[in-house]
């Protein structure tokens, strides 16, 4: 069974400037890590290939450092890793780097199984492993909470929705996105950094895809534009009370409606 796992590197800190004409993180000289929602996709998969057997491989879109995020899923267990690294690629909004991740999909074969996790730390969308899906032409199931079934043609699964929960079964290819906590990630192992630290990443460019046309990449391909981005105002204003029940009770009701709040 092939299992291809979708991993982003995202920034470790909450102070990240933006570029004030294009919209985009200034991702340069900050300090990064795998995205959090990544880690669960990585261990649903390695469940699953102990169970059925076959590979897991993991894809990754940014620059040449984006290169550590795939050598921490070597030595979590992956079997072959793709980074996906061309300057037209920067700047891409989801419809673009879905688009993008989906070529170097093609590039890396035929997988039966694609997983993404829900969404990542620095966008929040939860729109890119769907898209992926779409432009692949496969199914797709979002919200997975729990994996029930895994067959040799389809998977059965659990969603997570707004109000209720669903059981689908999906046959391959086909491509889901991940809950947290569906497993508890594993952590990475020295041995297997030792064996893999001279592990070939496969890199591609561009030139290396299908489909050659940069306007459809990056931000000449992206159908949206951030206007404004900004990071949350931080207020550590507080005030301590000190009286009854009543008191405090009255208090915190007046406060309240001073707020519009009641």
């Amino acid at each position: 069974m092939e299992i291809l796992v979708c991993i982003k590197q995202v920034p470790g800190t909450t102070k990240v400037e933006v570029d004030p004409v294009t919209g985009v993180l200034k991702r340069d000289g900050i300090d990064s890590k795998m995205n959090p929602y990544d880690l669960y996709a990585l261990e649903s998969a390695f469940r699953i290939r102990e169970e059925k057997g076959g590979k897991v491989n993991v894809i990754s879109m940014g620059p040449p450092q984006a290169k550590d995020i795939i050598k921490e899923a070597f030595m979590m267990g992956a079997d072959e890793g793709t980074l996906l690294s061309d300057r037209k690629f920067g700047g891409a909004d989801v419809l673009a780097t879905a688009y993008t991740l989906s070529q170097g999909v093609k590039m890396t074969g035929n997988p039966d199984l694609i997983i993404c996790g829900k969404q990542t730390t620095d966008g929040d969308t939860a729109q890119v492993g769907p898209e992926i899906a779409e432009y692949l032409g496969i199914p797709h199931v979002a919200n997975v909470r729990k994996i029930i079934e895994v067959k040799d043609d389809s998977i059965t699964v659990e969603m997570d929705m707004a109000e209720t929960v669903e059981i689908q079964e999906i046959k391959y290819p086909c491509l889901i996105t991940v809950e947290k906590d569906i497993y508890t990630p594993r952590l990475p192992s020295y041995k297997k950094k030792l064996e893999t630290k001279d592990k070939e990443i496969k890199v591609f460019s561009l030139a290396d895809l299908e489909d050659k046309n940069e306007n459809n990449y990056g931000l000449n391909g992206s159908a949206t534009q951030v206007e404004r981005i900004f990071p949350p105002e931080s207020n550590t204003d507080k005030e301590m009370w000190k009286g009854d029940g009543e008191e405090l009770t009255e208090r915190l009701f007046a406060k309240l409606k001073e707020l519009k709040f009641a």
